[in-house]
């Protein structure tokens, strides 16, 4: 049930349902319109704006749904959104910057630039921070709040009592303090604060006017807010029904990590910048900017499969088809260039989890057909394998034909995760009856998971079937005596039929 289908999914209208489905008679950008109004009800999105840059300039650019719920403030073209940690990314073009400028190298260790550092830091190189490879302890603690209280003095002097977490390019871990030693670096060599400097060398020569450096503490015209679906009870967090304010504080010297509030429009104009020579001068520039670091064993690291890199501020996707850097901030906002397509895709939503990057190459596919998922983009080889086979023979026959490849191929593997988030994503392309016949291979494939008969009886209980749902949570139960979800819907069930 990792997809938590009757809680994170509402059903759509019937009007919208058709309406999607017919979407292939519209325009393109009609098209997406249905397909962004459909996720924003499927994941409680209040307000939303996109914008689409092709050939060097934007082919749309759309805003919709209520910027404030409290007083039912409609947004538009110029509500501000905070970006979160897509700030990083502006980071890394101010140190490619200097580094034009000949004032720093990305080689060079913190020591070079910064004085009074702990003897374990003075080695680590910029290219290590800018990477999150550095080992460096973070300057958020438990609570994800910034320490010192604001105070940027207090945070460093606690910071810098910690251990290092690991050698300097060991793994990849997600970090900080590094960005906040950027930012000092930043105004050390350009002789301007940080922030200064990325409005200077970087919002004024794309245009970017609405920009600006803020938090849920600063006063922001046509501010979008933050919200999210849960809340904290003690030490658990509960799920709403609805969305309920959510307050974020970037201090000053925290803003080269995370501060940036701006639109979607001046985001792209932001990405057009960039890749039109106006903010960095070499192409190499552009090319070391969006490399992924490499770790000590050779390999890659990154916040998940999707985006499996980190470059100098830029999280990367690294695949066969249709590579991308992807800045994502505060699982509400995305920025996706597709490095081999000429298309880039902004996506600022005013919902924390309401997580754009995981549509956002949906949208893609609306301009390349090859990427919609519809047509298999993004599954694994074997399950494109599978998918082929069940095209031509029926969904209905899939754990006959997994047999059959299985045989001819023992190397031929289906993961359960895979096939369960297939399932759900045939589920969302409202293919139903495929999505039930994936979830029942995944069942035969691995009939010691609870996780597979509740994923089954979810979709089951959506398709209206729900005395077999009810078999299939009591499946649930018998594995995983605990699931109060299963036992939940049995009761439910129970009750009525």
């Amino acid at each position: 049930m990792k997809h938590q289908l009757l809680t994170r999914f509402s059903f759509l209208p019937l009007c919208l349902i058709t309406a999607f489905a017919g979407a292939q008679s519209l325009t393109t950008s009609d098209s997406i319109d249905l397909f962004v109004k459909s996720k924003m009800q499927q994941r409680h999105i209040p307000a939303l704006q996109v914008a689409v840059v092709r050939n060097g300039a934007i082919v749309k650019n759309t805003t919709y749904g209520i910027a404030n719920l409290e007083y039912d403030v409609k947004a538009t073209d110029q509500t501000i959104f905070s970006v979160n940690s897509i700030t990083k990314a502006f980071a890394g073009v101010a140190i490619m910057q200097l580094a034009e400028d000949n004032k720093l190298k990305i080689t060079d260790q913190l020591s070079n630039y910064l004085d009074s550092l702990p003897d374990s830091w003075k080695s680590i190189t910029l290219q290590q921070v800018l990477t999150h490879i550095s080992g460096l302890p973070d300057i958020m603690n438990e609570e994800e709040q910034v320490m010192g209280h604001g105070d940027e003095q207090e945070a460093m002097q606690k910071v810098k009592l910690l251990p290092i977490e690991f050698k300097p390019g060991e793994k990849f871990r997600y970090n900080q303090t590094g960005y906040v030693l950027l930012g000092q670096i930043i105004t050390k060599l350009s002789g301007m604060h940080f922030t200064r400097f990325i409005e200077e060398r970087q919002f004024k020569p794309a245009g970017m006017v609405l920009t600006r450096f803020g938090d849920s503490y600063d006063v922001i015209p046509n501010y979008a807010g933050a919200y999210t679906m849960t809340r904290q009870v003690g030490d658990r967090f509960i799920r709403n029904s609805t969305p309920g304010n959510s307050y974020m504080q970037f201090p000053v010297f925290f803003r080269t990590a995370a501060g940036i509030q701006s639109t979607a429009t001046e985001m792209a104009n932001w990405v057009i910048a960039l890749k039109g020579g106006k903010l960095l001068k070499q192409p190499s520039s552009i090319e070391l900017l969006w490399t992924p670091a490499k770790l000590n064993n050779g390999k890659t690291g990154g916040f998940n499969l999707l985006t499996n890199g980190y470059a100098l501020g830029w999280p990367t996707v690294t695949r066969d088809e249709h590579p991308a850097v992807a800045p994502v901030g505060g699982g509400r906002s995305a920025l996706f260039v597709y490095l081999k397509d000429d298309l880039s895709i902004v996506v600022l939503t005013n919902l924390i989890g309401g997580n754009p990057d995981q549509f956002i190459d949906e949208i893609a596919g609306f301009y390349i057909p090859e990427m919609r998922e519809a047509n298999g983009f993004g599954l694994p080889a074997n399950l494109k394998k599978l998918r082929t086979a069940l095209l031509k023979e029926g969904f209905d026959k899939a754990v006959a034909v997994a047999t059959r490849l299985k045989k001819k191929d023992p190397a031929f593997q289906l993961g359960e995760n895979e096939l369960n988030k297939w399932g759900y994503q045939l589920f969302d392309q409202k293919n139903i009856s495929a999505a039930i016949a994936i979830f029942k291979l995944n069942v035969s494939l691995y009939p010691h998971s609870a996780n597979t008969y509740d994923s089954l009886a979810e979709l089951l209980e959506a398709a209206e079937r729900y005395s077999e749902a009810l078999i299939n949570y009591r499946k649930v139960i018998e594995l995983e005596p605990k699931n109060k979800h299963a036992a939940a819907r049995v009761q439910a069930l129970s009750a009525k039929y």
